[in-house]
Protein backbone atom coordinates (compact mmCIF):
# COMPACT_ATOMS: atom_id res chain seq x y z
CA UNK A 1 0.00 0.00 0.00
CA UNK A 2 3.30 2.28 0.46
CA UNK A 3 3.23 2.77 -3.44
CA UNK A 4 -0.79 3.13 -3.66
CA UNK A 5 -2.12 5.92 -5.50
CA UNK A 6 -3.55 8.56 -2.68
CA UNK A 7 -7.02 9.67 -4.01
CA UNK A 8 -9.40 12.50 -2.03
CA UNK A 9 -12.86 12.47 -2.80
CA UNK A 10 -14.49 15.57 -1.92
CA UNK A 11 -18.13 15.54 -2.80
CA UNK A 12 -21.21 17.95 -1.84
CA UNK A 13 -22.59 15.32 0.77
CA UNK A 14 -23.39 11.70 1.62
CA UNK A 15 -26.64 11.76 1.88
CA UNK A 16 -28.81 9.90 -0.24
CA UNK A 17 -28.64 10.49 -4.08
CA UNK A 18 -27.04 9.36 -7.21
CA UNK A 19 -23.46 10.45 -7.18
CA UNK A 20 -22.98 9.71 -3.19
CA UNK A 21 -24.49 6.03 -4.06
CA UNK A 22 -21.64 5.56 -6.51
CA UNK A 23 -18.97 6.83 -4.68
CA UNK A 24 -19.59 5.02 -1.80
CA UNK A 25 -20.37 1.75 -4.07
CA UNK A 26 -17.08 2.32 -6.26
CA UNK A 27 -14.93 2.54 -2.48
CA UNK A 28 -16.86 -0.02 -0.83
CA UNK A 29 -17.80 -2.80 -3.39
CA UNK A 30 -14.88 -2.37 -5.61
CA UNK A 31 -11.94 -1.30 -3.45
CA UNK A 32 -8.67 -0.85 -5.32
CA UNK A 33 -5.13 -2.28 -3.86
CA UNK A 34 -3.49 0.64 -5.62
CA UNK A 35 -5.12 3.30 -4.09
CA UNK A 36 -5.25 4.64 -0.86
CA UNK A 37 -8.70 6.66 -0.46
CA UNK A 38 -10.11 9.35 1.45
CA UNK A 39 -13.80 11.11 1.47
CA UNK A 40 -14.72 14.28 2.43
CA UNK A 41 -18.10 16.36 2.34
CA UNK A 42 -19.20 19.56 1.95
CA UNK A 43 -21.88 18.67 4.27
CA UNK A 44 -21.73 17.02 7.37
CA UNK A 45 -23.34 13.17 8.54
CA UNK A 46 -25.71 11.52 5.85
CA UNK A 47 -26.16 7.54 5.02
CA UNK A 48 -23.15 7.06 2.62
CA UNK A 49 -20.90 9.12 5.30
CA UNK A 50 -21.88 6.03 7.73
CA UNK A 51 -21.35 3.48 5.37
CA UNK A 52 -18.20 4.38 4.15
CA UNK A 53 -16.75 5.13 7.64
CA UNK A 54 -18.20 1.44 8.48
CA UNK A 55 -16.29 -0.35 6.02
CA UNK A 56 -12.83 1.53 7.25
CA UNK A 57 -12.44 4.10 5.06
CA UNK A 58 -11.15 7.62 6.05
CA UNK A 59 -14.53 10.21 6.20
CA UNK A 60 -14.22 13.90 7.35
CA UNK A 61 -16.45 16.89 6.07
CA UNK A 62 -15.85 20.87 6.21
CA UNK A 63 -19.08 21.50 8.25
CA UNK A 64 -20.89 23.87 6.05
CA UNK A 65 -24.58 24.22 5.90
CA UNK A 66 -26.73 23.84 3.27
CA UNK A 67 -27.90 27.08 1.52
CA UNK A 68 -25.26 29.02 3.83
CA UNK A 69 -22.04 30.91 2.57
CA UNK A 70 -19.00 29.68 4.64
CA UNK A 71 -15.72 31.87 4.07
CA UNK A 72 -13.84 29.84 5.47
CA UNK A 73 -14.24 25.84 4.23
CA UNK A 74 -11.76 26.74 1.26
CA UNK A 75 -9.14 27.08 3.42
CA UNK A 76 -9.72 23.74 5.70
CA UNK A 77 -10.19 22.02 2.53
CA UNK A 78 -6.94 23.45 1.33
CA UNK A 79 -5.43 22.45 5.25
CA UNK A 80 -7.24 18.67 4.86
CA UNK A 81 -5.17 18.39 1.06
CA UNK A 82 -1.77 19.45 2.30
CA UNK A 83 -2.44 17.17 5.71
CA UNK A 84 -3.49 13.87 2.99
CA UNK A 85 -0.80 14.78 0.03
CA UNK A 86 -2.99 12.98 -2.36
CA UNK A 87 -2.01 12.60 -5.90
CA UNK A 88 -5.35 13.32 -7.42
CA UNK A 89 -7.82 15.14 -5.85
CA UNK A 90 -11.31 13.39 -7.37
CA UNK A 91 -14.88 16.32 -7.05
CA UNK A 92 -18.04 15.05 -7.43
CA UNK A 93 -21.26 17.91 -8.25
CA UNK A 94 -20.65 21.75 -8.94
CA UNK A 95 -20.18 23.00 -5.62
CA UNK A 96 -17.45 20.35 -4.82
CA UNK A 97 -16.13 21.18 -8.05
CA UNK A 98 -15.15 24.81 -7.71
CA UNK A 99 -14.13 24.65 -3.65
CA UNK A 100 -11.67 21.85 -4.80
CA UNK A 101 -10.60 24.35 -7.70
CA UNK A 102 -10.13 27.11 -4.93
CA UNK A 103 -8.65 25.11 -2.35
CA UNK A 104 -5.79 24.01 -4.21
CA UNK A 105 -5.44 27.57 -5.42
CA UNK A 106 -4.09 27.71 -1.63
CA UNK A 107 -1.53 25.34 -2.51
CA UNK A 108 1.86 25.78 -3.90
CA UNK A 109 2.29 24.62 -7.38
CA UNK A 110 5.08 21.83 -6.71
CA UNK A 111 2.81 20.58 -4.07
CA UNK A 112 -0.81 21.03 -5.76
CA UNK A 113 -2.29 16.73 -7.03
CA UNK A 114 -3.92 16.42 -9.97
CA UNK A 115 -7.83 17.79 -9.60
CA UNK A 116 -10.97 15.91 -11.59
CA UNK A 117 -13.72 17.30 -11.87
CA UNK A 118 -17.08 14.69 -11.90
CA UNK A 119 -20.05 16.24 -13.65
CA UNK A 120 -23.23 13.87 -13.20
CA UNK A 121 -26.17 15.30 -14.68
CA UNK A 122 -26.92 16.74 -18.12
CA UNK A 123 -29.97 19.24 -19.02
CA UNK A 124 -30.93 21.03 -15.46
CA UNK A 125 -34.01 22.96 -15.45
CA UNK A 126 -32.01 25.79 -13.14
CA UNK A 127 -34.88 27.70 -13.24
CA UNK A 128 -36.38 25.65 -10.76
CA UNK A 129 -33.92 26.20 -7.98
CA UNK A 130 -31.95 29.10 -6.16
CA UNK A 131 -29.66 31.78 -8.00
CA UNK A 132 -26.53 30.24 -6.19
CA UNK A 133 -26.76 27.32 -8.18
CA UNK A 134 -27.08 28.57 -11.44
CA UNK A 135 -24.04 31.26 -10.75
CA UNK A 136 -22.10 27.95 -9.25
CA UNK A 137 -23.03 26.18 -12.81
CA UNK A 138 -21.70 29.48 -14.47
CA UNK A 139 -18.40 29.62 -12.90
CA UNK A 140 -17.98 26.20 -13.18
CA UNK A 141 -18.00 26.56 -17.14
CA UNK A 142 -16.00 30.00 -17.00
CA UNK A 143 -13.18 27.53 -15.54
CA UNK A 144 -13.40 23.79 -16.73
CA UNK A 145 -10.48 24.05 -18.17
CA UNK A 146 -8.14 24.04 -15.17
CA UNK A 147 -9.01 20.67 -13.87
CA UNK A 148 -6.61 17.97 -15.01
CA UNK A 149 -9.90 16.19 -16.34
CA UNK A 150 -13.90 16.29 -16.08
CA UNK A 151 -15.59 13.17 -16.11
CA UNK A 152 -18.95 13.01 -17.40
CA UNK A 153 -21.30 9.88 -16.22
CA UNK A 154 -23.67 10.07 -19.57
CA UNK A 155 -22.72 11.29 -23.03
CA UNK A 156 -26.19 13.71 -22.71
CA UNK A 157 -24.44 15.20 -20.15
CA UNK A 158 -21.42 15.86 -22.10
CA UNK A 159 -23.13 17.51 -24.62
CA UNK A 160 -24.82 19.50 -22.64
CA UNK A 161 -22.15 20.89 -20.93
CA UNK A 162 -20.25 22.01 -23.77
CA UNK A 163 -23.17 23.60 -24.62
CA UNK A 164 -22.91 25.38 -21.63
CA UNK A 165 -19.31 26.46 -22.40
CA UNK A 166 -17.47 23.86 -21.01
CA UNK A 167 -14.20 23.19 -22.74
CA UNK A 168 -12.08 21.36 -20.45
CA UNK A 169 -8.43 19.59 -21.19
CA UNK A 170 -10.13 16.68 -21.45
CA UNK A 171 -13.95 14.87 -20.59
CA UNK A 172 -13.33 11.25 -19.85
CA UNK A 173 -16.35 9.46 -20.08
CA UNK A 174 -16.96 7.04 -17.30
CA UNK A 175 -20.63 5.33 -17.17
CA UNK A 176 -21.67 4.32 -13.73
CA UNK A 177 -21.30 1.01 -12.90
CA UNK A 178 -23.88 -0.72 -10.89
CA UNK A 179 -23.21 -3.90 -7.72
CA UNK A 180 -25.35 -6.74 -9.43
CA UNK A 181 -24.42 -8.41 -6.18
CA UNK A 182 -26.45 -5.80 -3.59
CA UNK A 183 -29.17 -5.35 -6.74
CA UNK A 184 -30.25 -8.98 -7.43
CA UNK A 185 -33.46 -10.42 -7.48
CA UNK A 186 -34.36 -11.56 -4.51
CA UNK A 187 -37.75 -14.01 -3.81
CA UNK A 188 -37.81 -14.35 -0.09
CA UNK A 189 -37.22 -10.33 -0.15
CA UNK A 190 -40.16 -10.24 -2.63
CA UNK A 191 -42.12 -12.18 -0.23
CA UNK A 192 -41.65 -10.82 2.92
CA UNK A 193 -41.58 -7.25 1.91
CA UNK A 194 -45.26 -7.55 -0.02
CA UNK A 195 -46.76 -8.91 3.35
CA UNK A 196 -45.09 -6.43 5.23
CA UNK A 197 -47.03 -3.46 3.17
CA UNK A 198 -49.64 -5.92 2.70
CA UNK A 199 -49.68 -7.43 -0.50
CA UNK A 200 -50.28 -10.40 -2.14
CA UNK A 201 -48.30 -12.60 -5.03
CA UNK A 202 -50.37 -11.11 -7.95
CA UNK A 203 -50.95 -7.53 -6.94
CA UNK A 204 -49.11 -5.02 -9.65
CA UNK A 205 -46.40 -3.16 -7.58
CA UNK A 206 -44.68 -0.43 -9.75
CA UNK A 207 -42.18 1.24 -7.68
CA UNK A 208 -40.66 4.35 -8.15
CA UNK A 209 -37.22 5.82 -5.89
CA UNK A 210 -36.58 9.34 -6.54
CA UNK A 211 -36.38 12.26 -4.07
CA UNK A 212 -38.78 15.06 -4.49
CA UNK A 213 -37.53 17.22 -6.49
CA UNK A 214 -38.58 19.07 -9.32
CA UNK A 215 -36.53 17.22 -11.85
CA UNK A 216 -38.41 13.94 -10.85
CA UNK A 217 -41.69 14.96 -11.89
CA UNK A 218 -43.88 12.92 -9.03
CA UNK A 219 -46.83 14.62 -10.73
CA UNK A 220 -46.52 13.02 -13.48
CA UNK A 221 -46.20 9.63 -12.40
CA UNK A 222 -48.95 9.95 -9.89
CA UNK A 223 -51.37 10.97 -12.33
CA UNK A 224 -50.56 7.89 -14.69
CA UNK A 225 -50.98 5.49 -11.74
CA UNK A 226 -54.43 6.91 -12.15
CA UNK A 227 -55.25 6.17 -15.48
CA UNK A 228 -54.12 2.64 -15.00
CA UNK A 229 -56.50 0.40 -12.53
CA UNK A 230 -55.18 -2.41 -11.22
CA UNK A 231 -51.77 -1.12 -10.08
CA UNK A 232 -50.46 0.17 -7.07
CA UNK A 233 -47.34 2.79 -6.96
CA UNK A 234 -44.29 2.18 -4.22
CA UNK A 235 -42.79 5.60 -3.51
CA UNK A 236 -39.33 5.84 -2.19
CA UNK A 237 -37.37 8.35 -1.70
CA UNK A 238 -36.61 11.52 0.53
CA UNK A 239 -39.70 13.80 0.94
CA UNK A 240 -42.15 10.93 -0.93
CA UNK A 241 -43.85 10.72 2.51
CA UNK A 242 -45.35 14.02 1.81
CA UNK A 243 -47.00 12.77 -1.82
CA UNK A 244 -50.64 13.34 -1.69
CA UNK A 245 -52.07 10.20 0.15
CA UNK A 246 -54.20 7.97 -2.27
CA UNK A 247 -55.48 4.64 -2.24
CA UNK A 248 -53.31 3.21 -5.09
CA UNK A 249 -50.03 5.04 -3.64
CA UNK A 250 -48.02 3.95 -0.74
CA UNK A 251 -45.63 6.55 0.59
CA UNK A 252 -42.14 5.09 2.19
CA UNK A 253 -40.13 8.34 2.33
CA UNK A 254 -35.57 7.65 2.39
CA UNK A 255 -35.27 4.21 3.01
CA UNK A 256 -31.98 2.34 3.46
CA UNK A 257 -33.21 -1.28 2.22
CA UNK A 258 -33.90 0.20 -1.29
CA UNK A 259 -32.20 -3.47 -2.93
CA UNK A 260 -35.27 -5.37 -0.73
CA UNK A 261 -37.87 -2.88 -1.60
CA UNK A 262 -37.29 -3.12 -5.53
CA UNK A 263 -37.54 -7.40 -5.30
CA UNK A 264 -40.82 -7.04 -4.24
CA UNK A 265 -41.98 -4.91 -7.71
CA UNK A 266 -43.06 -5.80 -10.65
CA UNK A 267 -41.69 -3.15 -12.93
CA UNK A 268 -39.90 0.38 -12.71
CA UNK A 269 -40.75 3.47 -13.34
CA UNK A 270 -38.00 6.77 -13.60
CA UNK A 271 -40.52 9.74 -14.30
CA UNK A 272 -37.88 12.40 -14.62
CA UNK A 273 -38.24 15.52 -16.38
CA UNK A 274 -35.15 16.81 -16.85
CA UNK A 275 -31.61 16.77 -15.56
CA UNK A 276 -30.33 12.60 -15.05
CA UNK A 277 -27.29 11.87 -16.23
CA UNK A 278 -26.81 8.03 -16.07
CA UNK A 279 -29.74 7.17 -13.86
CA UNK A 280 -28.89 4.46 -10.64
CA UNK A 281 -32.40 4.54 -10.02
CA UNK A 282 -32.97 3.01 -12.84
CA UNK A 283 -30.16 0.99 -13.66
CA UNK A 284 -30.37 -0.56 -9.96
CA UNK A 285 -33.82 -1.77 -10.77
CA UNK A 286 -32.88 -3.16 -14.07
CA UNK A 287 -30.28 -4.95 -12.17
CA UNK A 288 -32.87 -6.21 -9.50
CA UNK A 289 -34.65 -7.81 -12.38
CA UNK A 290 -37.53 -5.78 -12.95
CA UNK A 291 -38.54 -4.38 -16.34
CA UNK A 292 -37.96 -0.29 -16.62
CA UNK A 293 -39.95 2.23 -18.10
CA UNK A 294 -38.19 5.75 -18.09
CA UNK A 295 -38.24 9.29 -19.77
CA UNK A 296 -36.18 10.22 -22.80
CA UNK A 297 -33.82 12.36 -20.50
CA UNK A 298 -29.61 11.47 -19.87
CA UNK A 299 -28.69 8.48 -20.88
CA UNK A 300 -32.08 6.44 -20.40
CA UNK A 301 -31.68 5.30 -24.00
CA UNK A 302 -28.57 4.03 -23.56
CA UNK A 303 -29.12 2.11 -20.09
CA UNK A 304 -32.63 0.30 -21.26
CA UNK A 305 -31.23 -0.97 -24.72
CA UNK A 306 -34.42 -2.89 -25.62
CA UNK A 307 -35.47 -4.40 -22.21
CA UNK A 308 -37.53 -1.58 -21.82
CA UNK A 309 -39.36 1.46 -22.54
CA UNK A 310 -38.39 5.07 -23.27
CA UNK A 311 -41.37 7.63 -23.35
CA UNK A 312 -40.95 11.45 -23.83
CA UNK A 313 -40.73 13.90 -20.66
CA UNK A 314 -43.52 15.01 -19.05
CA UNK A 315 -45.69 12.88 -21.63
CA UNK A 316 -48.08 11.58 -19.11
CA UNK A 317 -50.24 9.81 -21.82
CA UNK A 318 -47.51 8.03 -23.13
CA UNK A 319 -45.92 6.78 -19.45
CA UNK A 320 -49.72 5.63 -18.62
CA UNK A 321 -49.92 2.98 -22.07
CA UNK A 322 -46.09 2.36 -20.85
CA UNK A 323 -47.10 1.28 -17.48
CA UNK A 324 -50.44 -0.25 -18.95
CA UNK A 325 -48.72 -2.53 -21.51
CA UNK A 326 -46.50 -3.95 -19.03
CA UNK A 327 -49.18 -4.59 -15.90
CA UNK A 328 -51.43 -6.09 -18.50
CA UNK A 329 -48.29 -8.90 -19.37
CA UNK A 330 -48.45 -12.20 -17.81
CA UNK A 331 -46.10 -12.31 -14.79
CA UNK A 332 -44.04 -14.84 -16.59
CA UNK A 333 -43.40 -12.28 -19.42
CA UNK A 334 -42.64 -9.40 -17.29
CA UNK A 335 -40.06 -11.73 -15.32
CA UNK A 336 -38.25 -12.38 -18.01
CA UNK A 337 -38.16 -9.19 -19.83
CA UNK A 338 -36.94 -8.26 -16.27
CA UNK A 339 -34.02 -10.84 -16.57
CA UNK A 340 -32.79 -9.70 -19.83
CA UNK A 341 -32.70 -6.12 -18.03
CA UNK A 342 -30.74 -7.40 -15.39
CA UNK A 343 -28.50 -8.98 -18.38
CA UNK A 344 -28.03 -5.79 -20.08
CA UNK A 345 -27.01 -3.90 -16.33
CA UNK A 346 -24.34 -6.85 -15.51
CA UNK A 347 -23.07 -7.01 -19.17
CA UNK A 348 -22.74 -3.43 -20.15
CA UNK A 349 -22.20 -1.61 -16.66
CA UNK A 350 -20.39 -3.79 -13.98
CA UNK A 351 -19.10 -1.67 -11.19
CA UNK A 352 -15.35 -3.53 -11.14
CA UNK A 353 -15.63 -1.78 -14.79
CA UNK A 354 -16.27 1.65 -13.73
CA UNK A 355 -13.70 1.45 -11.04
CA UNK A 356 -11.06 0.41 -13.73
CA UNK A 357 -11.23 3.22 -15.63
CA UNK A 358 -11.29 5.53 -12.87
CA UNK A 359 -8.34 4.04 -12.05
CA UNK A 360 -6.86 4.04 -15.40
CA UNK A 361 -7.55 7.88 -15.94
CA UNK A 362 -5.65 9.07 -12.83
CA UNK A 363 -2.98 6.82 -13.80
CA UNK A 364 -2.69 8.23 -17.02
CA UNK A 365 -2.51 12.09 -15.75
CA UNK A 366 -0.19 11.72 -12.35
Amino acid sequence: MADALRVLHVITGLGSGGAEGQLSALLIQAPRADMAVRVIGLLAGGEHAARLAAAGIAVGDLGMKRGMPDPFAVPRLARAIRDYRPDVVQSWMYHADLLSLAALALIARRDRPRLVWGVRCSDMDVSRYGRTLRWTIALCARLAARPDAVVVNSRAGQKVHEALGYRPRRFAFIPNGIDTVRFQPNERARLEIRRMLGFGENDILVMHVARRDPMKDHESFLASLDAVPGVTGIAIGLGTESLPDKPNLRRLGARDDVARLLAAGDLFVSSSAFGEGFSNAVAEAMATGLPAIATDVGDARAILGDTGIVVPARDREALTQAIGRFAALPHAERRALGLAARRRIADEFPLARAAERFAALYREIV
